[in-house]
């Protein structure tokens, strides 16, 4: 998961707390440094900058959105790179609200379906926007925005550790 200055608390850390309770073993990368401070001033410890971040293929990359955080990732190589090194070895591409612009404005979302936050639709070049909140089109999970994030975060837990870990994970987090 990259996180850069001014990414979107919430988006962040509900999906992140969900895939460690999980059991995955998953890795903020800070970009810039390692202390990257959220849109909301709430100040997170990444596990490594992006200057430690190596090139190899990860399971998944996780994209927050927030404002300018979004902005902050697309113009990072590290970032570029994490995502076409994903591309290249059929792993998993996440993003939720204006991060999906990531994805869109680099064609990787043309001919899927998915969704973003609105407003940035646009760069969501060739691609079916959905009326879904959380959408998972082959190896691309995009989300709508903050108030879909534990639901984001489950999705990706589903996709990494089975629909059966995260329903349980479901029952257990979210009471009805």
């Amino acid at each position: 998961m990259f996180l850069a200055h001014g990414f979107e608390e919430v988006e962040a850390l509900a999906p992140l707390d969900l895939l460690r309770r999980a059991g995955v073993e998953i890795k903020t990368v800070g970009i810039g440094a390692k202390t990257i401070v959220g849109a909301h001033s709430i100040p997170v410890v990444a596990d490594m900058t992006d200057a430690e971040f190596s090139d190899e293929a990860p399971e998944m990359v996780i994209l927050p959105g927030g404002m300018p955080g979004t902005l902050n990732l697309d113009e990072s190589e590290t970032v570029h790179r994490a995502i076409e090194s994903a591309k290249s070895s059929d792993s998993h591409l996440a993003a939720i609200c204006a991060a999906p612009m990531i994805l869109g404005k680099l064609g990787l979302l043309s001919g899927k379906e998915a969704i973003c936050y609105p407003g940035f639709e646009a760069h969501l070049i060739d691609t079916k926007i959905s009326d879904k909140t959380v959408v998972n089109d082959g190896k691309v999970t995009t989300a709508k925005g903050m108030g879909v994030a534990v639901e984001f975060g489950l999705t990706l837990v589903a996709l990494l550790k089975g629909e059966e870990t995260a329903e349980k994970l479901r029952s257990s987090t979210i009471s009805e």
